[in-house]
């Protein structure tokens, strides 16, 4: 088992669900950890209850990735404090589903920005410290709709980004590899989240087949436990027994919200 004991490591999207499950994580681990989230109060919420449990440092910095003078805050900030970084997870992210005729232009751009330039961009700014050093690992949420040809209905352009992302993290993996940098894309199902919380009419069979957080949390942990001469270029952690062409979450019951 790798020793991650006093690494340090920036989590986007920390204060709740996936995210705040890897911060757990990594802080069981020993980990320092700067957190960003866009809703200040829940943030410091995670990062009070990560201090109190775990013998970790632990900074929370109010972060909205599809702004980039925010991810120039989020990084200076995690450079003042803790001189290196060693590991960086991209987990933010927001979600629309429309059919594509009906989905609101703010609602396209805001997936972009968010969803793929807020990935590319806050990886752009960490990495030339990391090449500096010679080693470091990027972790990225990506989808498990990426795995599917044609990608899901009402998840248009969610996805279609999801797609791109994926791509180029497989370009910058072989970019890196020779810096000793190692890039993981997660590749999860459907997650037990405040959005499937607040669902109508959604099934007790259909809310069994939700994964939970700490499932997600799991593939990081593998990804970072491997030896120094292997990178996971994917991990792909996939609900069982379901099916696309009768999916978890339907247009239908998100629009009854």
């Amino acid at each position: 088992m790798v020793n991650l004991k006093g690494k340090n490591a920036i989590i986007t999207g920390a204060s709740r669900g996936i995210g705040k499950a890897i911060a757990v994580r990594l802080a069981q681990s020993g980990i320092n950890l700067v957190l960003g989230a866009r809703t200040k109060d829940a943030l410091d919420h995670t990062a009070d209850e990560i201090k109190s449990q775990y013998k970790v440092k632990v900074i929370s910095v109010p972060t909205d990735v599809s702004r980039f003078d925010d991810l120039q805050r989020l990084t200076m900030v995690a450079f003042r404090e803790f001189k290196n970084i060693d590991i960086l997870i991209n987990n933010a992210g927001v979600s629309s589903q429309y059919p594509f005729e009906q989905q609101p232009m703010e609602d396209i751009e805001r997936l972009v920005h968010t969803n793929f330039l807020g990935y590319v961009r806050l990886i752009r700014l960490i990495i030339p410290h990391m090449i500096e050093r010679k080693q470091g690992a990027i972790i990225n949420m990506v989808s498990g709709s990426t795995l599917v040809d044609p990608i899901p209905r009402t998840f248009l352009t969610y996805s279609a980004l999801k797609v791109g992302l994926r791509a180029f993290l497989k370009g910058l993996f072989w970019e890196m590899r020779d810096h000793g940098i190692k890039v993981t894309s997660i590749l999860p199902g459907v997650v037990d989240s405040d959005l499937t919380d607040h669902l109508k009419n959604i099934t007790k069979e259909q809310k069994e087949r939700l994964m939970s957080a700490e499932t997600v949390a799991d593939m990081v942990m593998f990804a970072l436990s491997v030896a120094a001469n292997a990178c996971p270029l994917e991990l792909a952690v996939i609900n069982q027994q379901t099916p696309w062409t009768r999916p978890v979450i339907d247009y239908q019951q998100k629009q009854a919200q």
